[in-house]
């Protein structure tokens, strides 16, 4: 299948309500079946969920969930983070890789003893000052640990709005206005915490970079991407 989407647009584009609510809602009832399930997700607990979006970075989650409740029996709260040595928190964090985890946690545990009072910031703009907390992990942490509705973007869920409305955003996914703008215009309105991680999953099973399932897709019946691959291959067969 080749990745045929429109070329790059300079603003979000108007997408009828209509097609948004088909889109939620197919999405939505997959994952009610299809939801992966792991420990961080069966949690409102923010320090549970921040330790899970710092590990889950440039990280595989069945990587993290071989670790993850180890680290949280052993550091129980923001405190016994800070009062550590980094080199103990390294060796735990060491089959995730990214070396410098361990002392961006470290001293995030730090400000947050310092400046919060211990407890995890519940707002994107305070959680993006710590080491190492950009626009992603911030909305994920407030969306599933304080409900909040913000939207997230990373390369599977850019792939699959890309792919869905043939919109085709700039070559720096995480940093595309554009994207950023239609993910949060696609966004419920209740439950973002969910939703986030719907798009998460249908992008890591569904709609992956090689080799998308389209036969297998909820979405296909109205996908940019499955209508133009389809109208190549009537045009190709013999």
């Amino acid at each position: 299948m080749t990745e045929n989407i429109s070329p790059p647009q300079t603003q979000i584009p108007i997408i009828p309500k209509k097609q948004i609510r088909w889109f939620r809602q197919k999405l939505l009832s997959w994952s009610a079946i299809n939801l992966r399930d792991f420990p961080w997700r069966r949690t409102t607990d923010p320090y549970a969920i921040f330790i899970a979006e710092v590990l889950l970075q440039k990280t595989d989650a069945t990587t993290v969930e071989k670790i993850y409740e180890t680290f949280l029996t052993r550091y129980p709260d923001i405190k016994a983070i800070a009062d550590t040595q980094i080199e103990k928190i390294a060796e735990l964090l060491t089959p995730l890789g990214l070396h410098f985890r361990a002392e961006r946690l470290h001293r995030s545990a730090q400000i947050i003893l310092e400046k919060h009072g211990g407890k995890i910031p519940a707002t994107e703009a305070e959680l993006m000052e710590l080491p190492g907390i950009g626009q992603y992990t911030a909305r994920s942490i407030c969306a599933c640990a304080f409900g909040q509705p913000l939207a997230v973007l990373d390369t599977n869920i850019a792939r699959i709005i890309e792919r869905f409305f043939g919109i085709k955003g700039n070559r720096v996914k995480s940093r595309c206005k554009i994207l950023w703008g239609t993910a949060e215009l696609i966004a419920p309105k209740k439950n973002v915490g969910i939703w986030n991680l719907t798009l998460i999953d249908f992008g890591a099973a569904i709609c992956t970079a090689s080799r998308p399932r389209c036969q297998n897709c909820p979405l296909q019946r109205h996908c940019h991407y499955a209508k133009i691959n389809s109208c190549h291959q009537d045009k190709t067969t013999p």
